[in-house]
């Protein structure tokens, strides 16, 4: 079945995971017992002497993670443009790990475990959005400092942006062209590409709950981007109409709901941003760059899920 992911493409997707599961750990666990005795021994100061690596440093790799600035000029602004892109693409690969373990609960009809996920996601995305305050300083003086030295990097190659857009349903093949040349990146997307999102998940979940779907949405080419059924959009009309507490999954569309919204605001936030630094014009990345952005963003998150408010 064409909607159907294999377990290769999976496994494929998984990688792009933002953890490191292989990493060997030098963080040793204590017990609540343990933990009261130290505490106790140290007469309720904190203890400054390790025998190897500090263990906060041994988990988060803050010493690595602040070695991975490299600024390309002298100007002092450039490291907060630099920071505040490595903090979004963190968000990025966060709020995917959200949006995926979203799936798996609601491929196995686990509505009610679903929504932890998803909030935690939204706040992510908030998370992410809070980001571009640290560039509301920029103005095209401060950016023309170092652009010209970004070459033709731009935020339209990050690869951990398409992981995010293309589970939310927003699909364009087109966009994984630029990483051919990085193999194991190129395929991860390819294979996401290849799998479900997760409104073709959410969608999936509608039929098994008996709304009456038709066969080819349920069977269609997921690399292809959804386009809008009015099925869908009636079956969020009947189960918005129930508004017991018990319904989970009007409590779904609701979590849903508030995905989408962060992640639009994302999106008009980053047009703000480029008409604060740049105003209309062309992008590093060789695209209309304003113009560009604001075309992308008529393209809709959940799409029935919004439409099917006009009818309630």
């Amino acid at each position: 079945m064409a909607s159907a992911a294999s377990g290769e493409g999976r496994r494929l997707v998984d990688q792009t995971d933002w953890r490191a599961p292989n990493r060997v750990a030098t963080v040793r666990p204590v017990t609540p017992r343990q933990r009261a005795a130290r505490a106790a021994r140290n007469g309720g100061e904190p203890t400054l002497e390790f025998a190897e690596l500090v263990p906060y440093d041994a988990y988060v790799r803050a010493t690595a993670l602040h070695q991975l600035q490299q600024p390309l000029s002298d100007d002092p602004g450039e490291m907060s443009f630099l920071m505040v892109s490595q903090i979004m693409e963190l968000y990025f690969g966060l709020t995917c790990h959200e949006l995926r373990e979203t799936q798996r609960l609601l491929r196995a009809d686990r509505i009610w475990d679903a929504l932890a996920p998803l909030r935690r996601a939204t706040l992510h995305l908030e998370g992410l959005n809070a980001a571009w305050q640290g560039l509301r300083w920029m103005t095209p003086a401060d950016f023309n400092r170092f652009r010209n030295l970004l070459g033709e990097g731009s935020g339209f190659q990050s690869a951990m942006y398409r992981h995010l857009e293309f589970l939310l349903g927003l699909r364009d093949p087109a966009l994984i062209r630029p990483f051919r040349r990085q193999s194991e990146v190129h395929a991860a997307l390819s294979a996401a590409l290849a799998a479900p999102s997760l409104w073709d998940d959410v969608v999936a979940l509608l039929a098994r709950r008996g709304f009456d779907l038709p066969a080819d949405l349920l069977n269609r080419d997921v690399a292809v981007e959804h386009d809008p059924q009015p099925e869908v959009e009636a079956a969020w009309v009947r189960i918005y109409a129930d508004g017991g507490p018990d319904n989970h999954l009007r409590l779904l569309g609701e979590a849903l709901s508030g995905v989408a919204e962060e992640f639009g605001d994302w999106r008009w936030n980053h047009v703000k941003a480029v008409q604060r630094t740049m105003g209309a014009k062309v992008g590093s990345g060789g695209s209309a760059g304003l113009a560009w952005l604001q075309r992308s963003m008529a393209r809709v998150v959940f799409p029935e899920l919004w439409s099917a408010r006009t009818a309630m």
